[in-house]
């Protein structure tokens, strides 16, 4: 397991832990809006509609884009060298200052939503300010992240080239975001921000993956029961996984941003690019098996998550495959793979509360807390892809869903229940991390 050196990378770490601990409490009390907007009856009783889009835009941003990035850095934080602390802090700060600005600007005029993918966005300056403001804070987050995770011996240290390989896919994604924005032509509408989004958000996914990869390993080493292929072949398959990247610049020269030929091509990349994650799922698989038997103790939470999150992850992969049509199946896909990536996080996070000078999770709602999560997740994304087979759309709400069918009530009443579960689990979640840091184990 990677050691965790004392000073900057310890006080990183901690800080950008709580700012996606924030931005998950956040993002909870949005989903709940959310979940009651869709829901059969209660959808009726309370005319939750006009704010379904905005709050879904907010949720969306702070569950994936924040806390996805947030937990990003601390991973890169744990493993990398105390070297550039000033860029660190910059980072950070600025992340912060933007992730404040993205949770207020709801409330301020103006906020017209745009539900294209990946990055939602809310029509309105303050929103457009917290999305740079955060892009340039997570901007020097990763340039860090690349100096101080630099493998010294790549092949002999897989789990540091896997963190090392997911800063190189933030790096690209990131600079796809900034081509786009310099070169797509405006025009009015969510069209441009799908596009704008679009390389960039597909590029996304390989740092999401390939972080999640380290978060299972991470956790498998930390139940004692680390991968018994050698560090040298692990870390080969580190970089066979991240091949694929090289497509990133290479679609970005050769075809003009933002035309047809641009958007299939990523969307080519997602479909054949992420099988080349294949050993490294199977390497997930094999460590889960191991782990039969192995008695609860205080890693018991860290072992339900890991379990969890496979199963979600493998989900998300296989509904991604069985997509026809603009209908609830794509937000199937996309929270079964999400949320897989979500729980591994959530385990690694346990993981790392004690080795960061906090309290243990400790108690029965830490161990069940990523069972009562992942149920929830994986009943809501199997009532999306039942609802979605029976042809109701995506991104809409209330009346505006037609369910005019027995067999799309009980789909999105699968949803609403599900959706209600895992948002108890995300509290769940939170209240555990927040009896832990709230008191020092004095490290």
């Amino acid at each position: 397991m990677p050691a965790i050196a004392s000073g900057t990378p310890t006080h990183l770490a901690r800080a950008w832990l709580w700012l996606g601990v924030m931005a998950l409490i956040g993002s909870g009390l949005l989903a709940v809006l959310l979940v009651l907007s869709r829901t059969p009856g209660i959808q009726d009783v309370f005319p939750l509609k006009d704010l379904f889009r905005a709050a879904l835009v907010v949720h969306v941003d702070l569950s994936v884009a924040v806390w996805f990035m947030a937990f990003a850095a601390v991973i890169w934080s744990a493993v990398g060298t105390a070297s550039l602390t000033w860029l660190g802090w910059v980072g950070f700060g600025l992340a912060a200052l933007g992730t404040a600005l993205m949770t207020v600007s709801p409330f301020f005029p103006g906020a017209e939503p745009m539900l294209n993918n990946y990055i939602p966005v809310l029509k309105q300056p303050l929103f457009f300010a917290s999305i740079w403001t955060f892009a340039a804070g997570s901007s020097l987050t990763v340039l860090r992240a690349l100096v101080t995770t630099w493998p010294q011996r790549p092949l002999a240290e897989p789990l540091l080239l896997g963190a090392f390989l997911g800063a190189i896919a933030a790096l690209l994604a990131l600079g796809a975001f900034y081509v786009s924005w310099a070169q797509v032509p405006w025009v009015e509408g969510m069209i441009y921000y799908e596009v704008l989004f679009w390389g960039g958000g597909h590029t996304l996914q390989f740092q999401h993956a390939l972080l999640m990869v380290v978060a299972w390993l991470w956790i498998a080493a930390q139940l004692g029961r680390p991968s018994r292929v050698s560090a040298r072949a692990l870390s080969v398959l580190f970089l066979v996984a991240a091949l694929p990247l090289l497509a990133v610049p290479a679609i970005y020269l050769w075809v003009p941003v933002g035309s047809l030929p641009h958007m299939e091509l990523f969307a080519k990349l997602m479909l054949w690019g992420h099988p080349y994650m294949g050993p490294l799922i199977l390497l997930g698989a094999l460590s889960l098996w191991r782990l039969r038997g192995l008695p609860t103790d205080l890693d018991g939470p860290a072992r339900s998550a890991l379990l969890a999150s496979f199963i979600l992850f493998a989900l998300g992969g296989v509904l991604g495959y069985l997509i026809e049509g603009v209908n609830v199946v794509i937000p199937a896909h996309y929270h079964g793979s999400t949320v897989g990536v979500t729980l591994a996080f959530m385990g690694l996070a346990y993981v790392l509360l004690p080795k960061l000078g906090f309290n243990r999770p400790a108690g029965r709602m830490a161990i069940w807390q990523p069972y009562v999560y992942g149920a929830g997740q994986l009943l809501h994304v199997l009532g999306l892809a039942w609802s979605g087979g029976y042809g109701v759309q995506r991104k809409v709400a209330g009346a505006d869903q037609l369910l005019t069918t027995l067999p799309q009530k009980i789909g999105m009443g699968m949803m609403g229940l599900g959706g209600l579960i895992a948002v108890i689990g995300g509290l769940m979640f939170v209240l555990v991390c927040l009896k832990a840091m709230s008191r020092r184990s004095g490290r």
